[in-house]
C-alpha cells in the first residue's frame, strides 16, 4: 500500500469533508428555521430592554422582516455546527500529524470551540446590555430611538464575530510558542505593545464607541495572560522520530 495517497485522492477526501461540513450547517438550519422569528426576538432582547416603553424596532426594507431572521438563523446554524466542522477539518489533517502533535491539536480544537462560544456569550450577556443602555440613554431630547432590524443584525453579528475571535487569543499564543515563532518570555517583554495593540484591535473590530472597544480590549489582555500561563505549562519536545500516521485504505 502506498504510504502517500495521490493528490487526486486527497482532493476527493477534502471535497467529502467540506460537503459534510456544509451539510451539517444546512441540517441545523432546516431544524431551526421554523423558529427564526423567535430566535431574532431573543437576540434582540438586550436592545428591547434598553428602549423606553414606547420604543420599538422598525423595518425600513420591505423584505427585511423575512430576511433578517433568516440570515440570523443561518449564521446561528454555523455557530452550532462549528464542533462538527472542526471535527471534519481534524479528520482530514490528522493522518499527516505526529502523535505528539495530535495530543496538542485535539485540546486546542476543543478549547478554541469553547472559547468562541464563551466570546459570543460574553458579548450577548455582558456587552450588549451595557452598550445598548448607554446608546439609548444619550439620545438627544425629542429623538425617538427606533432601530432598523437589518442594521441591528449587522451590528450584533460584527460584535459576535469580534468577541468570538478575540477569545481565541490563548489558543493563538500557545500555537505561536509551540511552532517556535516566539516564546512566553519574549511575549512577556512585549506586554506594553500588546496592551496598545489590544485597544487598536478593539477599535478596528467593534463599532466606533469607546465602551465596546474597552470591553473587548480588556478581555483580550486577560486572555493573553491566560495564554502565557498555558504556553509556559506546555514544554515542547525535541524532534520526534515517529512518522505521521498514514491514512488507511478502507
Amino acid at each position: 500500500m502506498s504510504q502517500q495517497q495521490p493528490l487526486i485522492s486527497h482532493l476527493l477526501e477534502l471535497r467529502t469533508k467540506l460537503l459534510r461540513a456544509i451539510a451539517s450547517v444546512l441540517l441545523v438550519f432546516v431544524a431551526t428555521v421554523y423558529w427564526a422569528n423567535d430566535i431574532y426576538q431573543y437576540v434582540a432582547t438586550p436592545l428591547m430592554q434598553s428602549l423606553p416603553e414606547t420604543g420599538s424596532m422598525i423595518a425600513t426594507d420591505v423584505a427585511a422582516p423575512f430576511f433578517a431572521p433568516f440570515k440570523l438563523t443561518l449564521v446561528l446554524s454555523f455557530f452550532v455546527a462549528i464542533p462538527y466542522v472542526l471535527f471534519q477539518i481534524w479528520s482530514f489533517i490528522a493522518p499527516g500529524l505526529y502523535k505528539h502533535e495530535k495530543r496538542l491539536v485535539v485540546p486546542l480544537l476543543v478549547s478554541s470551540t469553547l472559547l468562541f462560544y464563551l466570546g459570543i456569550a460574553f458579548a450577548y450577556y455582558v456587552v450588549f446590555p451595557v452598550v445598548f443602555g448607554f446608546f439609548t440613554s444619550v439620545a438627544p431630547e425629542g429623538v425617538e430611538v427606533a432601530t432598523d432590524i437589518s442594521s441591528y443584525l449587522s451590528f450584533i453579528l460584527k460584535l459576535f464575530f469580534a468577541f468570538g475571535l478575540a477569545f481565541e487569543i490563548p489558543v493563538a499564543v500557545v500555537l505561536l510558542c509551540w511552532a517556535g515563532v516566539t516564546t512566553p518570555q519574549e511575549l512577556q517583554t512585549k506586554r506594553p505593545y500588546i496592551i496598545v495593540g489590544a485597544f487598536v484591535i478593539g477599535m478596528l473590530l467593534t463599532p466606533p464607541d469607546i465602551i465596546s472597544q474597552t470591553m473587548l480590549a480588556i478581555p483580550m489582555l486577560l486572555l493573553f495572560e491566560g495564554g502565557l500561563i498555558a504556553a509556559r505549562m506546555y514544554t515542547p519536545k525535541g524532534d520526534d522520530e515517529e512518522e505521521p500516521t498514514a491514512s488507511e485504505d478502507s
